[in-house]
């Protein structure tokens, strides 16, 4: 059977060139007689591996030597219990941006353990935009101020980055992360989910600046501490081994292929037309405020949920899958990671445009 294009907003798209070098090392890994899946995480086989992948993601998402790096299991959500727990401990209050699902979940989550302000929020008009960075209010003594950059439900993202005085930035980068260049400077914590452009699910990156270790609870987990997990290279515990070595496979993919600065421009251009075709479409349409529009989850609709549904029909005849919009919004989402391919995006566009002559 033909691979069909998975348009899953993750687990999401993996490069078919990486899922058979993956394939090729399953049963054994090199000359080292096993399976990755098999070896010890204490092993000097493993280890080298571990290592191997460190030094891939320094390189490619230019990060310095001053920050942490982490390779967590529980994804990003157990990161929205992780933030308050390491870094809500000084006055106790942190600002939230409330720009989609996932910050609104972390924000409620961050409400267990201290006080949440709500600095600015576009919940009212269903997150089809990023507040303002002017209309930002920030407390002048919160212990961080908390981003999601890219709104994966709701197709919207960041274009500029509130001013924090200081105040330790977090950011969740789930569903853009590698896609485009990255200061790393410009925040205090990192983090993301694999699954959509770092490789399977199961496993989330974290990078910290240093300073900001050992500031955690004292009823903090000791799994999610984050001082722990540096002082113990993420192995407090067994970690993904698996997924620390499928994040090696796409990022030796990524630098093969040019870097991020390759992928940025590749993901420029398929959201480019995506969105043009959307925009010159009078069947199709994008509620996103345009400057805000995501290059990594395009959203749209009909108008007419009988339609959007027999579009996501249509669309799995003809080898596009996972289509259909998340169900807080409906409607029809793309989601055209670094691993979509041009072909992939071309092809849903002529099949938008073969479905808008049928029903038009």
């Amino acid at each position: 059977m033909e691979r069909v294009y998975n348009f899953s907003a993750g687990p999401a798209v993996i490069d078919q060139s990486v899922l058979e070098k993956a394939a090729s090392e399953l049963v054994c890994y090199r000359d080292k007689g096993m399976s990755v899946m098999e070896m010890s995480h204490r092993s000097a086989m493993y280890v080298d591996i571990y290592n191997e992948t460190v030094s891939l993601v320094r390189e490619l998402l230019c990060v310095p030597d001053d920050y942490a790096m982490l390779f967590l299991q529980g994804g990003a959500t157990l990161q929205f219990s992780g933030v308050p727990l390491n870094l809500m401990t000084g006055s106790g209050i942190a600002d939230y941006l409330d720009t989609g699902n996932f910050a609104h979940l972390a924000m409620k989550e961050a409400e267990k353990y201290g006080k949440v302000n709500v600095a600015a929020s576009s919940l009212a008009d269903n997150y089809t935009y990023i507040p303002a960075m002017k209309d930002v209010k920030l407390a002048p003594d919160a212990d961080y101020a908390y981003i999601t950059t890219n709104n994966t439900i709701y197709g919207t993202r960041f274009i500029e980055l509130p001013d924090t005085k200081g105040v330790p930035l977090v950011a969740d980068m789930s569903s853009n992360i590698a896609s485009e260049p990255l200061d790393v400077t410009k925040y205090g914590v990192i983090f993301a989910g694999a699954q959509k452009n770092l490789g399977p699910a199961g496993l989330c990156l974290m990078l910290i600046r240093k300073d900001l270790l050992g500031r955690e609870h004292p009823l903090c987990p000791k799994l999610m501490s984050w001082a722990l997990q540096e002082k113990g290279e993420s192995m407090v515990n067994t970690p993904n081994t698996y997924g620390i070595y499928m994040l090696k496979l796409v990022m030796e993919w990524m630098k093969e292929n040019g870097g991020i600065a390759a992928f940025y421009q590749n993901n420029l251009k398929k959201a480019a037309i995506l969105y043009d075709a959307i925009d010159n479409s009078k069947l199709f349409s994008n509620p996103v405020v345009r400057k805000y529009r995501s290059l990594m989850n395009v959203t749209f609709v009909t108008g007419d949920e009988a339609k959007d549904a027999a579009f996501v029909k249509y669309c799995k005849q003809n080898g596009l899958e996972n289509i259909k919009g998340h169900r807080n919004v409906g409607g029809m989402r793309a989601s055209i990671y670094n691993a979509m391919p041009a072909t992939g995006v071309e092809k849903l566009i002529r099949v938008m445009r073969d479905f808008e002559k049928a029903n038009s």
